[in-house]
């Protein structure tokens, strides 16, 4: 039997979400065969076994030690452990939209063999706050209009940070790589970010990367307020570290985002009567939007900070030492 793709979800204590997401994985319509495989580094929440009495045979369980996790040496840990012609990643609380996902992703792919990866749409949950809603919807339409990019204009490339970003982005919380691409070039082995690099290293060497509109997935965090500060340190340290960004690059300029942010944020509630409906979404939404600046002002300034801070900041950090975070990071859906 010839596995056209394997889907890899590597989980770590999902809770009950993913007693949708594999049930959904599984009940993809195809006309391919695909399996599944479930990589598991050290779930204490009953993960482990409920993949073991899973009905379905093509769902296999692989087990590492929680120390032995990386974002990407873990991804390239799953791919090695398959065979399909595609790996399709996701994470374990990124529930499929619909029974046709998987067949989306992999139709992606098919319509050009130089594309080296795809990533599918994310919608926001249906009890996530509103302007997580909206910002996940503005933010996949930009991709849209051109569903399959490459790397069309060097010097522009080089000179315009907009459009690397634009070309670089990609998520694997939902998203296909190509297993032939993926063996010249595997997933880096970094604490954050690993899916971006790799899509910067595909498009600089000539392959072509692919939005699915219809690939899309449930997949979105409302964070409590010190872990969105953890969660935007890791984002900006990451983009200044490996690309070069600056997210806040000054004080004034971190109170200016925060307050144009939030008077946007004003607006859009006013417009969509949430004042009225949704209260403390709209109370809430000013600290929300100073914790995002700050971090990203800090996490572009971390190699400055004391050691003990920059741990202390990072949500990526404390999560490999074992470290509490906000209990809402870990959705109970």
């Amino acid at each position: 039997m010839t596995i056209k793709a394997s889907v890899i979800i590597p989980t770590k204590n999902p809770g009950r979400i993913f007693r949708s997401v594999l049930p959904a994985v599984c009940e993809q319509i195809t006309d391919f065969e695909y399996d599944v495989l479930v990589i598991d580094s050290g779930s204490v929440d009953g993960t482990v076994d409920y993949v073991r009495s899973f009905p379905d045979i093509r769902v296999r369980l692989h087990e590492i030690p929680a120390h032995e996790f990386g974002h990407g040496k873990t991804r390239n840990l799953g791919v090695s452990l398959t065979q399909g012609e595609y790996a399709v990643l996701i994470t374990h609380d990124a529930l499929p939209a619909t029974k046709h996902w998987l067949a989306s992703m992999v139709h992606a792919a098919d319509q050009d063999s130089r594309i080296a990866g795809v990533f599918g749409k994310h919608f926001a949950y249906p009890d996530a706050s509103p302007f997580t809603k909206r910002d996940l919807e503005r933010h996949f339409a930009n991709f849209a209009p051109d569903p399959v990019v490459w790397l069309e204009d060097r010097s522009r490339y080089e000179q315009d940070p907009g459009y690397r970003q634009y070309l670089h982005f990609f998520s694997d919380n939902n998203a296909l790589v190509r297993r032939s691409v993926w063996e010249q070039h595997p997933y880096p082995d970094v604490d954050f970010a690993e899916d971006q690099i790799w899509a910067e290293t595909v498009i600089k060497a000539g392959w072509k990367k692919a939005y699915a509109e219809e690939g899309a997935v449930f997949h979105s965090h409302d964070f409590a307020l010190m872990e969105l500060l953890h969660r935007s340190f890791d984002e900006s340290y990451a983009l200044f570290r490996l690309f070069g960004y600056t997210l806040v690059p000054s004080l004034p300029r971190l109170m200016r985002s925060w307050l144009g942010a939030s008077l946007r944020d004003l607006k859009y509630a006013r417009q969509q009567g949430l004042l009225r409906k949704q209260p403390r979404a709209v109370l809430g939404m000013p600290f929300e939007n100073i914790m995002r600046t700050s971090g990203h002002y800090l996490g572009s300034r971390a190699e400055k900070l004391p050691r003990w801070l920059r741990h202390w900041l990072s949500r990526d950090r404390r999560m490999m030492a074992g470290l509490a975070t906000s209990a809402k990071s870990a959705r109970k859906a």
